[in-house]
């Protein structure tokens, strides 16, 4: 019997991470590359890509990158061929692309709100059904979607994002039954994490004490916590894991962010 660290090991696996050239995705990529994966990285900024690509190189892993706008699924087909003809099979895809800006609800309007479903939610189907085959052939497979605690808790401003993100943790669910037995399917719902986006937020100390007050752990998360969440989800470790929703926020029940609307 081998040892509990070696189920964490990623050795012989092909994983595709969107929104991979910083934040969030880039610290997935770099970690799986640790763990022994080799990675297709996808985004729009290949200088973000190829920074990444070198650290990934570094490690003694391969990595096809594959910039561009990959919001339709002609875009979700070139991560694929990359993973397939580049590096010779498919077993992993994360499906970390997505965001959609805070507006109060009666200055949303209806392009912006298709807009968030379709880059949150569609593009996660799109890329996983055209995986699936690859990873059915591999005869293993786990997809893994980032949502966010905005699709668990409500509050004001984020109608098209957490309603993305709510889908997005039902797709799992849904997708999870029928991709059993051979591939698995669970949703991280990560919290505030310090990312580009939301460290410019976070300038303001006052708001950081404000979240950091309302989140159990009192610090805002990193993307390594992500990341490591990841590599348990991709991982032997959760291989009795499905249509599950792994929560890395701090520990909180409610938003702990405040945009201050005010009542109608």
């Amino acid at each position: 019997m081998g040892s509990v660290m070696d189920r964490f090991r990623l050795d012989g696996q092909v994983a595709i991470v969107t929104g991979a050239g910083r934040g969030i995705g880039a610290a997935i990529a770099l970690a799986f590359a640790e763990a022994g994966a080799d990675v297709v990285i996808g985004a729009r900024t290949e200088a973000d890509l190829n920074e990444v690509a070198e650290s990934v190189t570094a490690m003694g892993q391969r990595c096809e990158v594959v910039a561009g706008d990959l919001g339709d699924r002609d875009g979700m087909a070139r991560l694929v061929d990359a993973a397939v003809n580049g590096l010779g099979g498919l077993t992993t895809v994360v499906n970390n692309a997505g965001g959609s800006m805070p507006t109060a609800f009666l200055d949303t309007s209806e392009a912006s709100f298709d807009a968030a479903m379709r880059w949150n939610v569609t593009t996660a189907f799109n890329l996983t059904q055209l995986a699936a085959p690859h990873m059915l052939e591999a005869g293993r497979g786990s997809v893994i979607n980032i949502s966010s605690s905005a699709g668990r808790y409500a509050s004001r401003g984020f109608v098209s994002y957490g309603t993305a993100k709510a889908a997005l943790i039902e797709l799992t669910r849904r997708m999870a039954v029928d991709l059993a037995p051979r591939i698995r399917v669970n949703t991280i719902a990560p919290g505030a994490i310090e990312t580009a986006a939301l460290g410019a937020v976070l300038t303001d100390y006052r708001i950081r004490q404000s979240m950091e007050a309302a989140t159990p752990l009192r610090r805002i998360g990193e993307p390594d916590d992500i990341a490591a969440g990841a590599v348990y989800l991709a991982s032997a470790a959760s291989s009795y894991v499905t249509g599950e929703l792994l929560g890395i926020d701090g520990g909180i029940i409610s938003s702990n962010f405040d945009m201050g609307l005010p009542d109608l």
